[in-house]
């Protein structure tokens, strides 16, 4: 299998497993009645902690300092922002508006990964 190619399946596994950590925590807290934001905050740092090792180790295998990658893979913002614009002001379900921001954020994690948060000094992975 090409280098890309399974760089790509690596991805689509570990973001899987990455959606299914961030997805079980969220609803888990929403049913202990935590509110959404608390909820998602805390479900997006597990579940970043979880594609932060898995995509260094086995996706990417970037040997960066660790300090330069975490600063990069800040994306909770974004997300918390996209969660009150369908929760507060649409009036979406979390649990639904969660999928829906997952699609954006599934997406944009890749670039970033790809291009900023795991590239080699001085290389451009192209």
């Amino acid at each position: 299998m090409k280098d890309d190619t399974k760089e790509i399946v690596s991805y689509v596994f570990v973001g899987g497993m990455t959606t299914l950590v961030n997805y079980v925590v969220y609803f888990i807290l929403l049913k202990i009645h935590s509110h959404w934001l608390i909820a998602n905050s805390i479900s997006w740092i597990f579940a970043v902690l979880f594609a932060y090792y898995t995509n260094k180790r086995y996706v990417f295998k970037s040997t960066n300092n660790i300090k330069k990658e975490l600063l990069r893979f800040m994306t909770l913002l974004i997300e918390n922002i996209c969660l009150y614009l369908l929760i507060d002001l649409l009036n979406l379900q979390p649990m639904i508006s969660k999928v829906c921001v997952s699609f954006i954020t599934i997406l944009s994690n890749y670039i970033l990964c790809k291009f900023k948060i795991f590239k080699e000094e001085g290389v451009c992975h192209g």
